[in-house]
């Protein structure tokens, strides 16, 4: 893939998800971050696929960047990270595996159809593990507060 083609696919799903995130009405001081996150997400896809990774790690790695990102900002804007990952994800979508895996299903192409099925759970899934992997990350990294009661504390009370 050209540089050209891969900065400009980059900005297209800028501008797309920064559209969309105006239309389901994201606070108007987030949406160029949420823009932003898409385009991380996006090119990060791109970049994975360039090497000629499959769909699958594409989408994984799509996943993890755009919860890094997203993460960050949410801690930095103090806002929820689902404003901005929900958008980060969104181009990671296997929308064209589960249409494609209905038109076989449709046409009676029922091993095709079994083939998209499938690859659409596992990017699903390689995008799910991605988000857990971060926000777990981002949970251990979090220092409890002073005014935070730990489990152990709440566990021993109540023993005794």
């Amino acid at each position: 893939m050209m540089e050209l083609e891969l900065w400009i696919q980059t900005a297209g799903a800028f501008f797309a998800i920064l559209g969309f995130s105006f239309i389901l009405d994201a606070p108007r001081r987030f949406l160029l971050y949420t823009g932003l996150s898409g385009a991380v997400g996006w090119l990060a896809y791109l970049l994975t696929q360039r090497g000629e990774h499959e769909v699958i790690m594409a989408a994984f790695i799509s996943s993890l960047a755009a919860s890094l990102f997203s993460h960050a900002i949410a801690r930095r804007l103090k806002a929820p990270v689902t404003v901005f990952l929900v958008c980060g994800i969104l181009p990671a979508v296997p929308g064209a595996s589960i249409y494609r895996s209905v038109s076989c299903l449709i046409e009676g192409a029922r091993t095709l159809a079994s083939f998209y099925l499938m690859e659409t759970l596992q990017v699903a899934g390689a995008m799910a593990l991605a988000i857990f992997i971060v926000d777990s990350l981002f949970r251990l990294a979090q220092k409890p507060g002073p005014g935070t009661i730990r489990r152990e504390e709440t566990d021993s009370s109540a023993h005794g």
